[in-house]
């Protein structure tokens, strides 16, 4: 009995560091990729730099122009721009690793709905990223623009807008994903869709104050992020509801 036991806690080690290998393995070709991305982007860095801030140069008034305040910042700015545009580039990459360790152990029917999920996660994520960049901040950008006292002239550090412009990206890219977070906490069996269908008045609040926290203090603004985030939660309650009866026809 007690070299049976041994035998199974021998087993359980080895099943463990495997998946610790495994992990690490996965990890490892995550960085990698991210890092060859970021080498052949690197010689255009200053030129992703441009295209960034082309939402605030296109705004700030005549005679106005970006500035570093910091010796390094001309080269660690588009240094850090890069090495982030390099991680959105390789994210499908890296959610194929991340798959790739968590699908042997998920049943059949289990991966025949995560892989739609992880499609549609990383296009929701890309839309966020684009409907904040091409239709939220240059709104944003002329707001602040035109606010400020006459006799003030707004000369903004390349470095702060660098800060301001990637939490803007990264906050649209995980609004959009409601659809998912939706579908996954119905299909896990935390809520249902009856439940949040019920709720519905109180996500249509809660939309419209991240959209006020998100965007300038305007009613526009506010609506452009407000609608859409309530518009994915209302296709992620319709799309747990065709995946629940598919669901059910499947285990049949």
């Amino acid at each position: 009995m007690a070299e049976k036991k041994e035998n199974r806690t021998s087993d359980r080690e080895q099943s463990l560091v495997q998946h610790l290998l495994e992990l690490r393995r996965r990890l490892l070709k995550s960085l990698a990729a991210v890092l060859i991305v970021f080498v052949g982007l690197f010689h255009f860095a200053n030129d992703i730099y441009i295209f960034i801030s082309e939402p605030l140069r296109d705004k700030l008034p005549a005679g106005s122009t970006m500035i570093a305040t910091e010796v390094t910042s001309p080269f660690l700015a588009p240094f850090k721009l890069t090495l982030v545009v390099a991680f959105f580039i390789v994210i499908p990459f890296i959610l194929h690793q991340i798959w790739a360790f968590i699908s042997p152990g998920l049943y059949r029917h289990e991966k025949r709905f995560a892989i739609p999920l992880l499609v549609a996660s990383v296009l929701l994520f890309y839309l966020g990223v684009s409907f904040a960049y091409f239709v939220i901040s240059p709104l944003i950008f002329s707001f602040f623009t035109s606010a400020g006292p006459d006799s003030v002239a707004m000369m903004t550090d390349i470095n702060s807008y660098l800060s301001f412009i990637l939490k803007l990206l990264f906050a649209f890219g995980i609004a959009f994903e409601i659809p998912v977070a939706t579908v996954l906490l119905i299909w896990s069996g935390v809520t249902s869709a009856e439940s949040l269908s019920n709720k519905r008045p109180y996500v249509v609040v809660m939309c419209f104050i991240v959209g006020m926290l998100l965007t300038p203090p305007d009613v526009i603004s506010q609506s452009l992020l407000a609608i859409p985030m309530w518009l994915l939660f209302e296709v992620g309650i319709a799309f747990s509801k065709i995946i629940k009866k598919t669901s059910n026809t499947v285990l049949k």
